[in-house]
């Protein structure tokens, strides 16, 4: 599958990898701060974004929508940081393509198994039913009291876009996800698995962040990661919970270019 990214700066190839629900765009800020030092590649991961969107839905087909996207672009080797979901690709796509990563960063996620944990975000938003529904406005009166979390919500609603369709020679827009929410819902349970190890992992550099209001990086998982990657760096980023990268940006990037340069 031939992913949408956006593309900015010049330099050794960058790749960054959206969480679940998440696109490209929530990483505008950023990949335009690493476009000072890097060929960034923002990529909207299937069933995301502007993305094409297809009923499979794994780590191992997304890390092969990967590979498919350095082949096209000509890239031998790059730096990925992946977040969340993200996160879950880039693991997946080092047990298999090692040799491709240059540096490797995931952000708030181990390589364990996690139980699905997304219920009430897919209750809500198959409870929105935009056949219905005018405005963002409306959507948000639907799915925010059943959230009750307005940080997640209006995460959510950036995903909300006008579609064309054409009815008896007609044109009409309607509301619409840019995820695909009906793959998303029937496999969630991919999206937690723990990820692959491999014998290449013994001498491969990867570093971790985590959000220190966050749970997703526990103090177990400290243990994990260092059976899965004996030459990991964990880094805890403070006052930051699930999306670090959004909460605390400034550390977030200096954290991330103080390993990518090294």
């Amino acid at each position: 599958m031939m992913l949408h990214f956006r593309k900015y700066g010049e330099g050794k190839p960058l790749f960054i990898l959206h969480g679940l629900f998440g696109s490209a765009d929530n990483w505008n800020t950023l990949a335009k701060e690493y476009a000072n030092h890097f060929c960034v590649y923002a990529v909207d991961l299937r069933n995301h974004g502007l993305s094409p969107h297809d009923d499979v839905f794994n780590y191992q087909v997304m890390s092969d929508d990967l590979i498919e996207l350095f082949e096209s672009e000509k890239i031998q080797k790059a730096s990925i940081i992946g977040h969340s979901m993200g996160g879950k690709v880039l693991m997946a796509f080092l047990s298999i393509y090692a040799e491709r990563v240059e540096n490797a960063i995931v952000v708030d996620i181990s390589p364990r198994y996690y139980p699905p944990h997304h219920q009430k975000v897919l209750e809500a938003l198959r409870n929105a039913d935009l056949s219905k529904m005018n405005s963002r406005k409306s959507v948000e009166e639907v799915i925010a009291p059943m959230l009750n979390d307005m940080a997640t919500t209006q995460f959510l609603l950036k995903n909300i876009y006008w579609k064309d369709e054409v009815l008896n020679g007609e044109t009409i827009s309607k509301l619409n996800w840019r995820f695909n929410l009906k793959s998303i819902s029937e496999q969630i349970n991919e999206v937690g698995k723990a990820s692959p190890k491999s014998d290449s992992f013994n001498t491969f550099r990867i570093l971790f962040i985590a959000g220190s209001k966050s749970n997703y990086i526990q103090l177990d998982d400290i243990q994990i990661i260092e059976d899965y990657y004996p030459m990991s760096e964990v880094v805890y980023i403070e006052n930051a919970g699930h999306w670090v990268q959004a909460e605390q940006p400034k550390e977030f990037y200096d954290t991330t270019m103080k390993f990518l340069l090294v």
